[in-house]
């Protein structure tokens, strides 16, 4: 009796340490976020919004991500994608700013808009953008960015990153900017500019999904998978020791 005491007792707290697991990574793996995190600052770099699907029914089918305006980014291109429609709206900043350059811009890629496809649950995409020259006089630039479900939901990461360095409950994707020299500690090196689209009206290109088999971007996952590994395996030996208990009895 002792011993199948003991079992149960295992197998509840092991439950509780699972369902904390559970809570705890959850909401980390259904933030969007920007893949890689970091860039060069002064440089170009590709940058891909990584939107999962955090619902248990019904398609994500629409991300709005608005741009800096204190910091804009000269040039911008976004990459097609099966199934989805993209929109890239320019208009006139809150204030003129000063480029690294000395240039004075008034006018920048405000918002881009990708709409008609589908994230089923279970699933994310990754939308792709080229950007450059990135800003030299600050260490992070903010993207908040609006996600839409089919449903009618609509789910807003638009926090601003806390001074504490505490996560607030939606946070907006922050792309971080290191120094050059910091460029050979794992931070992916610029890229070639690539054209920008034409100024005057929105542009907008037809694109599509297409299912990334075996995508590599989820380590919450792989996570998730090694916590109920150690369940099941507590259970396993608790479930032996207790026929061998028996057996000899």
């Amino acid at each position: 009796m002792a011993l199948t005491a003991i079992c149960r007792r295992a197998v509840t707290v092991s439950a509780g340490a699972l369902a904390l697991t559970l809570g705890l990574a959850l909401p980390a793996l259904a933030h969007v976020t920007i893949n890689p995190g970091t860039a060069e600052k002064g440089g170009w770099t590709k940058i891909g919004f990584r939107v999962p699907n955090e619902r248990d029914k019904g398609a994500s089918d629409k991300l709005e991500v608005q741009f800096p305006t204190d910091h804009p980014l000269p040039f911008v291109s976004v990459r097609p994608i099966p199934g989805w429609t993209v929109k890239m709206t320019k208009g006139k900043l809150p204030k003129p700013v000063v480029s690294d350059d000395g240039d004075k811009v008034t006018e920048s890629v405000l918002k881009i808009t990708w709409s008609g496809g589908k994230i089923q649950p279970g699933e994310f995409q990754e939308f792709e953008v080229s950007v450059g020259p990135l800003p030299k006089d600050v260490d992070e630039l903010v993207f908040p960015a609006i996600q839409s479900y089919a449903g009618g939901e609509v789910v807003k990461w638009t926090d601003a990153p806390k001074a504490d360095g505490s996560e607030p409950e939606h946070p907006a994707p922050v792309l971080k900017l290191v120094d050059p020299a910091q460029v050979g500690e794992g931070v992916p090196t610029a890229t070639p500019p690539v054209a920008a689209p034409p100024s005057g009206a929105p542009s907008v290109a037809p694109v599509v999904v297409t299912r990334a088999a075996g995508d590599g971007g989820s380590d919450g996952t792989a996570r998730l998978l090694g916590v109920l590994g150690i369940v099941v395996g507590l259970l396993g030996a608790g479930v032996g020791v207790l026929g061998l208990r028996r057996a000899r009895s």
